[in-house]
């Protein structure tokens, strides 16, 4: 990778470790709050991707986050 693309990467990656270490501390809160905040981020990232994430995640995990029965933004 050159300059620009490292650096690029390596914001992501901290990011991904911040988001990473954020779920791990609510693993000890409440089970029920957990699912609820991954179902709000998947939500929020699928709208991002103008629906292509739903795409690629498992129909158990579609239907928890409420992404099967909303239909793909266009």
């Amino acid at each position: 990778m050159t300059g620009p693309d490292r650096a690029d990467a390596t914001t992501t990656d901290d990011d991904a470790a911040e988001l990473i270490a954020q779920l791990k501390e609510l693993a000890g809160a409440d089970p029920g709050d957990v699912r609820q905040v991954v179902a709000e981020v998947l939500a929020a990232l699928d709208r991002a991707a103008g629906g292509a994430l739903r795409e690629h995640l498992p129909a158990t995990i579609r239907a928890e986050a409420g992404l099967d029965t909303a239909p793909a933004p266009r």
